[in-house]
């Protein structure tokens, strides 16, 4: 019995995907149809129809997924102890002279190399 309710929630879920797709395409050829239309006309037909798009994607086994996903990661930022402006500036700093360090780093090391180099050669 489960398998049956399972395909047949999996063959709802392909309808409402096509759906979707559908809704989408629609929306996107209908804004470049009807181009001599208002822009504020197009643009809320177009949210609208992105809108009603994303509601019917969230009522899909996916859909549904994606939103519990959303609602743990945004407990998980919330448990993050963020770095104070301070700390963010002094790491940022360490950074940039460290980058710089081993930019002067590789730069002797290309003057060396390419002095050894044209030595060699005689270029």
């Amino acid at each position: 019995m489960t398998t049956n309710t399972e395909s047949q929630g999996n063959s709802l879920d392909i309808v409402k995907w096509a759906l979707v797709a559908i809704l989408l395409a629609t929306a996107i050829v209908g804004n470049q149809m009807y181009s001599e239309a208002s822009v504020l006309v197009r643009a809320i037909s177009v949210v609208a129809a992105f809108a009603v798009a994303g509601f019917i994607a969230l009522q899909t086994e996916k859909g549904k997924q994606a939103l519990v996903f959303a609602r743990e990661a945004q407990i998980e930022v919330r448990k993050v102890v963020w770095p104070t402006r301070q700390e963010a500036l002094n790491t940022t700093f360490i950074v940039l002279a460290a980058t710089g360090v081993l930019a002067l780093i590789l730069w002797g090391m290309d003057a060396v190399l390419l002095r050894i180099v044209n030595f060699i050669t005689g270029v």
